[in-house]
């Protein structure tokens, strides 16, 4: 099991820019997936960008030229790096480690809120 705490949220004005940060309290160098999700007041919960064991990305369409995954596995740590933001990308935004075992581990991290707004 692996524990997830996010940070780096707050409040910035269209346009701007927030690196989140997922410290994970074991390597996260074996986990299959590692990504960011995000929930917006009365909206399902929604996959914004994954990054694989192997280094491979992807993001949801609203956000592709905007928001950068990356991870560093010597701090055990997954970003996520957010420019040109703008209102609709406010939320609560949360860290998700996946397991591609049998079955499947899935684990969430808290929660960090992104408020965009001027």
């Amino acid at each position: 099991q692996v524990h997830l705490v996010e940070s780096g949220g707050g409040l910035v004005q269209p346009g701007g820019s927030l690196r989140l940060s997922c410290a994970a309290s074991r390597t996260i160098f074996s986990i299959t997936r590692m990504g960011w999700y995000r929930q917006a007041p009365g909206k399902q919960r929604e996959l914004v960008a994954t990054i694989t064991s192997g280094g491979t990305r992807n993001y949801v369409d609203s956000v592709k030229g905007r928001f950068t995954i990356s991870r560093d596995n010597a701090k055990n740590t997954v970003y996520l790096q957010m420019n040109s933001l703008k209102p609709d990308d406010t939320a609560v935004y949360y860290c998700n480690a996946y397991y591609g075992t049998y079955p499947p581990g899935d684990y969430w991290g808290q929660g960090t809120q992104v408020t965009v707004s001027s």
